[in-house]
């Protein structure tokens, strides 16, 4: 009877979808990006794993740890940057790295960042743009390696060239991808990736592809919607890639608050860009998703703590799971 019991529980916990791959990534080419609360989480997973991401994309985001883990301070964050202090975040990521909590921040000194702020936007203040330039020169030896677009009439959104509302207007209907004839996406990959990457006027994406697979093993003894985040995650994979003929990269894009397959369905993981660019370029897009709880009822990744005090750490949940899923599809 227990036995019997013991299968019952747990065939309901069965996952639904595939298994998350391993495909051949070369070494230094994982890289990460995200817009709004994704891209506070791109750069904590950037900061925290340097040794292993070689280069982030931040897309109306904010400072590493600016929230001093409170919605209070996630609040005043992004909507009076005048008021942060860098230095001050600055010194926190020297003595968590000190303790252990990040990387080493020598591991920053020749990677490549990419940062987007909208003048109109009007959820994460422009100003924030420049704090987290400021923030990366602490670091990274040569200027030249941080890209910075600081100068579109952008609303809060992600940028598109050929999807999504008004670039100047606030588009929740469209997932807050905005048409401002302009990709993102294409833009930061071909920064990170060293300025060559192919582009092409037409949607080059393959539309079997993009894979669905099972976050819930990368949790181990707890259920995902504990800590906010989906049953399920998505991945494109280039044929090149899948056939496992030549090595690829991988980039992970996260995306915003409202923003994942529960609230606006696939609309970000089809049309943010960067498949196309993936596709003729051999790299692995991985796009983790996450859900509205009681918590988190608007559905951002956490970085003010609701996952708690260890959120912005190599200890916290969600930087974990992370970290697994790229371990998963790297192999390493």
């Amino acid at each position: 009877m227990k036995i019997y019991l013991f299968c019952l529980f747990f065939g309901f916990l069965k996952a639904s979808d595939p298994r998350l791959e391993t495909y051949d990534v070369g070494g230094n080419t994982i890289s990460i990006s995200g817009i709004s609360s994704g891209a506070a989480m791109a750069t904590q997973m950037h900061v925290i794993n340097s040794e292993r991401i070689m280069g982030a994309g931040i897309i109306a985001g904010v400072p590493f740890a600016c929230s001093g883990g409170t919605i209070a301070g996630a609040s005043a964050c992004m909507l009076t940057p005048s008021m942060e202090s860098v230095t001050s975040l600055e010194l926190l990521v020297s003595s968590g790295s000190f303790l252990g909590n990040v990387d080493s921040t020598s591991n920053l000194r020749l990677d490549k960042v990419y940062i987007f702020s909208g003048t109109s936007d009007s959820v994460v203040k422009h100003g924030n743009g420049p704090n987290v330039a400021h923030f990366y020169q602490h670091y990274i030896s040569d200027n030249t390696n941080i890209k910075t677009v600081f100068d579109m009439a952008a609303e809060h959104c992600m940028p598109t060239d050929n999807y999504g509302g008004r670039c100047d207007i606030l588009s929740e209907s469209n997932g807050y991808l905005n048409n401002c004839g302009y990709s993102a996406a294409y833009d930061l990959l071909n920064h990170i990736y060293g300025g060559n990457l192919k582009r092409t006027g037409n949607d080059s994406s393959v539309s079997g592809n993009l894979l669905k697979f099972d976050q819930t093993e990368f949790f181990h003894l707890s259920h995902p919607s504990t800590y906010s985040m989906d049953n399920t995650g998505y991945v494109y994979v280039p044929e090149v890639c899948s056939q496992r003929i030549m090595d690829c990269r991988l980039h992970v894009a996260l995306h915003g608050c409202g923003m994942g397959r529960k609230a606006i369905g696939e609309i970000y993981v089809r049309h943010a860009g960067y498949n196309e660019v993936a596709e003729i370029n051999n790299v692995i897009i991985l796009y983790p998703q996450v859900i509205s709880t009681l918590t988190n009822p608007k559905g951002c990744w956490d970085w003010w703590g609701y996952t708690g005090a260890y959120f912005a750490t190599k200890h916290g949940v969600q930087i974990t799971a992370l970290r697994r899923m790229i371990e998963r599809v790297s192999g390493y």
